[in-house]
């Protein structure tokens, strides 16, 4: 008899309302795999649930600029149903910051028998997405039965997909900011793939424009650490610096899958108006979202032998149990 599977496709998550903003980023802030203070536990939490209160009135008029919620969930969710009709198999999606849909996550989870593939919407591992999730998934599942997808960074299919992406955007006398999302430098200082696996994927995607001049940067900081570089908002606020000579430019959101607030507001609103502001035509290349090519290239990653592991990669491994 042929073994059931069964495909968890795992993402960020995003409010899906104004009201779930608090929720949503009071998860983000209080998981010590993002944000890592080296405090005990429950004084983590304390202390960034005020942050994440604090940031919530901030952060709710950049989300109403948007439509008032993140569109990340309802891609996710198109994207485990077009899975699961092209690869026949049951498809449960997994959104690790919103905790409301946790406890029927893990229950769709436990109903299903088989081997378990658990297939991220991250290209590039770090301990601090993939990793986090992995560490939830221990907690909380049966790790014995589940197959993992690390990492694709340089997939065929999902080169392909960005490079097809570009194409709609390239008339040969542009740049390229490829514009990932940061990290603190210690991450990567402590061992992250995160950062090499971010160039991988850039000179890979790179390779279809030869002539193009392309730059890569990092977006999103957050706190008081250093952070890799160089920062988005610095190349666009100085491109005579970064970009010497450029008349074009293309924003585009490399280490982002999906659109969410940091491409939708934070390219939009932070990054494209200082390059308007030095005469250079500036246009934000949108994520791969629910694109075809997209899907052929996951459905391929994710029954690829090659691709998954019996490992799971955690950061802290005693606390899996």
């Amino acid at each position: 008899m042929k073994q059931e599977k069964t495909l968890l496709l795992v993402n960020f998550g995003g409010p899906r309302s104004l009201e779930e903003i608090p929720a949503f980023l009071t998860s983000l802030l209080t998981d010590q795999e993002v944000i890592r203070t080296g405090l005990p536990s429950w004084l983590h939490r304390q202390i960034f649930t005020r942050v994440a209160k604090k940031r919530s009135t901030v952060v709710s008029g950049d989300y109403a600029k948007i439509g008032g919620k993140s569109p990340i969930f309802e891609d996710t969710e198109a994207l485990a149903r077009a899975l699961s009709e092209k690869l026949g198999i049951k498809v449960i999606s997994f959104h690790r910051y919103l905790p409301s849909t946790h406890a029927d996550f893990i229950k769709r989870v436990q109903e299903t028998t088989g081997e378990l593939i658990v297939l991220p919407l991250f290209p590039q591992f770090s301990y601090a997405t993939t990793g986090s999730i992995a560490l939830f998934l221990a907690r909380h599942l049966d790790a014995s039965r589940m197959r993992w997808v690390a990492s694709y960074a340089t997939h065929p299919g999902y080169i392909a997909a960005m490079q097809n992406l570009l194409k709609e955007y390239s008339r040969g006398d542009e740049t390229f900011i490829y514009s990932a999302h940061g990290l603190p430098k210690n991450f990567i200082e402590t061992g992250d793939p995160y950062q090499r696996q971010c160039i991988q994927t850039f000179e890979a995607i790179q390779e279809g424009f030869p002539d193009a001049d392309h730059l890569i940067c990092y977006q999103s900081q957050f706190g008081k650490s250093e952070w890799i570089r160089p920062h988005t908002r610095d190349v666009c606020a100085e491109p005579e610096s970064f970009l010497p000579g450029c008349r074009k430019a293309v924003i585009v959101p490399l280490s982002f899958t999906s659109d969410h607030i940091e491409t939708l507001f934070e390219i939009e609103e932070l990054y494209l108006p200082p390059l308007r502001e030095k005469g250079i035509e500036a246009t934000r290349c949108p994520a791969l979202n629910r694109r075809p090519e997209w899907i052929e290239a996951l459905a391929d990653i994710a029954l690829n032998s090659s691709y998954l592991s019996t490992q799971m990669l955690l950061r802290r491994p005693q606390l899996a149990g």
